[in-house]
């Protein structure tokens, strides 16, 4: 099955995309994948990614499955926010160049609101990370942004 180009599930654009496919999607769970590239926008020095940043190529699923769904419903890629995460575990460092990375993105709870809980992991030869991030994607996330705008005090 082909899910198109990552890009058209994500509302983020150039080298802030760091996933590069959709292996897996359904209706609560979504497996993406990437090779770790040694000049990415957040790799060390010796090409590798710090695996802190497992966290955003979790948010960065988990952004996927929300375009996914979105496509199935016929909607727009909708914009969300990571609120936090518990528990981030990885095994390594940081990952290392040409690393295969899958990353998947479970669905455990979501509300009519936009909030979300996602069980997540990270898989590859002698790499394992996992973690829960919450997650916000409002219905309306122009409203959502102007109420934040205008709640906001002038000095």
């Amino acid at each position: 099955m082909t899910h198109g180009p990552i890009a058209d599930l994500l509302p983020h654009t150039g080298d802030m995309i760091l996933l590069d496919s959709v292996l897996e999607a359904e209706t609560d769970r979504i497996v993406c994948g990437l090779v770790v590239r040694p000049d990415g926008p957040f790799n060390d020095t010796d090409g590798s990614l710090p695996a802190w940043c497992g966290v955003e190529l979790m948010a960065q699923a988990v952004a996927a499955w929300s375009g996914w769904t979105g496509k199935q419903e016929h909607r727009a890629v909708r914009l969300g926010f990571l609120l936090g995460t518990r528990h981030y575990r990885c095994n390594v460092d940081a990952f290392a160049p040409g690393s295969e990375l899958a990353v998947e993105a479970f669905r455990s709870f979501h509300d009519d609101n936009g909030m979300a809980m996602f069980a997540c992991r990270i898989d590859a030869e002698g790499i394992h990370a996992e973690a829960r991030l919450t997650v916000f994607s409002p219905p309306d996330s122009d409203a959502f942004l102007a109420s934040l705008a205008s709640s906001q005090p002038h000095v």
